[in-house]
This record gives C-alpha cells, sequence and structure tokens, in this order.
C-alpha cells in the first residue's frame, strides 16, 4: 500500500486485518483452519481507487453487485492481477458482457441465465443461489428446483460448478439459515462431487456461516467503511 492510499484510505489497512483476524478465530472456534476460507472483500459503490489500495493489501478476491459498476473498475484496474466475482442479480441480457471480466459468478439462480453463460470464451466458476426464503421475489433458485439447475449447469462446459450461495434472512438467525444451506450443499455435491464450496457470510454474519462450513466469505462494509452514496 502506497503512502498515497494510507492517506486516502487511513485505516483500510486495519479494518481488514481485524476481519482477518476475526476470520482466523471463527474458523479455531469451529476446528477449521483458515486457509479453508476464502474472503472475498466487497467494494460496492465505493471508488477505484480504494480497489488498488486493497491490492496494495494482498487482496486479490474483489466483490462486485452491479454489473455496470463492475464493469468499469474491472477495465480501470485490468493492470492488477485481481480476481472479479460477481455476487449480485445478473440480467440475462448483461451476462456475455459480465463472463468477459468477472471470474467467478455467486449468483446463478435460473436455467437462462447459464444458457446465457454457456458460450463463455473463457471458464467461469459459478455457485448456484439459494432462496432461503419463502417469498418468490427474493434472489435465489427455490430450494425444489435445486438439483434440476444443477443438473442444467454442468451440460455447460464453460461453467464450473462450484457449490452453492445465499443470503440469510433478516427475520430469522442466521446460523439457522446456514444450516439448511449446508444442507442444500449436500445435495449440490450429490449431483457434482467437485462442487464442494459455500459462498456465505457477510459482515454481520460470517462467524455464523463458518461455522456452518462457509467456504467464500462475502465481507464490505467492515473492510472498506461506510459507503458512499451511489452515483
Amino acid at each position: 500500500m502506497t503512502e498515497a492510499s494510507e492517506r486516502a484510505f487511513p485505516e483500510l489497512g486495519d479494518r481488514l486485518e481485524r476481519v482477518r483476524s476475526g476470520i482466523a478465530d471463527a474458523c479455531r472456534d469451529a476446528g477449521r483452519h483458515p486457509d479453508e476460507v476464502e474472503l472475498i472483500v466487497v467494494t460496492k459503490f465505493h471508488p477505484p481507487e480504494l480497489v488498488a489500495a486493497l491490492a496494495g493489501l494482498g487482496v486479490r478476491d474483489v466483490g462486485e453487485n452491479r454489473h455496470q459498476e463492475a464493469q468499469a473498475k474491472a477495465e480501470e484496474l485490468a493492470r492488477l492481477d485481481l480476481r472479479w466475482h460477481f455476487v449480485g442479480q445478473l440480467q440475462t441480457k448483461k451476462a456475455r458482457q459480465a463472463a468477459r471480466y468477472a471470474h467467478a459468478i455467486h449468483s446463478i439462480d435460473r436455467e437462462r441465465l447459464v444458457d446465457a453463460l454457456a458460450d463463455s470464451e473463457r471458464a467461469i466458476d459459478v455457485f448456484l443461489q439459494v432462496n432461503l426464503t419463502d417469498d418468490p421475489a427474493r434472489g435465489g433458485v427455490a430450494p425444489a428446483d435445486l438439483e434440476r439447475l444443477a443438473e442444467h449447469t454442468l451440460t455447460a462446459s464453460a461453467l464450473r460448478l462450484r457449490g452453492v450461495m445465499a443470503v440469510a434472512p433478516l427475520e430469522e438467525p442466521a446460523a439457522a439459515a446456514f444450516e439448511r444451506l449446508a444442507g442444500y450443499a449436500e445435495r449440490v455435491r450429490a449431483i457434482a462431487p467437485d462442487a464442494n464450496a459455500v459462498s456465505a457470510g457477510m459482515t454481520h454474519d460470517y462467524r455464523e456461516a463458518i461455522a456452518a462450513g462457509a467456504t467464500h466469505l462475502r465481507i464490505g462494509s467492515a473492510i472498506t467503511g461506510k459507503r458512499p452514496e451511489p452515483r
């Protein structure tokens, strides 16, 4: 991290180390090794300069949930050795564009989206997003349709099915929601044994996610600080 970056984002390094320490503590409590858990820093609404500062601190996995913003940052920071994770709802009509910069897409929730990504010129890691609520308006595939979506994803040679993803509902304890997600992960592994990843856990609930077996954490404000107003 350069002196200029330290002046622009003076607490960034300290917040990153606190989260890394918290992850290590949570892994120890769960009887897991920190190397089993991948940290994705979500930089929604933050400027490219902050992402560059994170890269200077050793961060390589960056998450975005708006396609236009993600695409612009990926282009501007192409010189950096970053892995871009798309973690938001992706419109089918934007899928081919996202495939040009996204190394991983965590929000596969319908067959049409799989089909739109299937002819990608490079391999993309994908996670099946599961809806952990009874509200069909929430993002994610209904659990009853999970196996069918997994089987369809396996037909797309450009896509590497890594596992499942979910956002814990605010109206119930995160631990209970992530316990259900662990069960859905087992159902996907019964179809695709190598799909053993679980993308779960954010700033407020990553400890519960680690206890339930999460392998990928999507953490934003605990590291980046308060989000700027969207532009």
